[in-house]
């Protein structure tokens, strides 16, 4: 029972250790940790939890940058449309 504060003391401050991050780096670290959790339990069930949560954060990590760039994209384009279609209302 007193494991319980200390994780969410743990929680708490992780969360708020990122208040201040940038887009990019938010996602890329938000992946890098799901990946990390998810390779660490695919690694545990292998023999080898340590292995696992390495090439999960490593892959979570990429996949964090990718997504951030693809929203980055997208929203380069959408304020590209909106340009346009103000500039034709004129």
């Amino acid at each position: 029972m007193k494991t319980l504060p200390k994780i969410a003391l743990v929680g708490a401050l992780a969360l708020t250790a990122c208040a201040d991050l940038d887009d990019t780096s938010r996602r890329t670290l938000t992946g890098g940790a799901g990946g990390a959790a998810g390779g660490a339990l695919i690694g545990a069930m292998a023999g080898n939890a340590g292995l696992g949560a390495a090439i999960g954060a490593g892959v979570g990590l990429a996949g964090g940058y990718v997504y951030d760039q693809h929203k980055k994209s997208q929203q380069s384009s959408y304020e590209q449309g909106y340009a346009a279609g103000q500039a034709t209302k004129k």
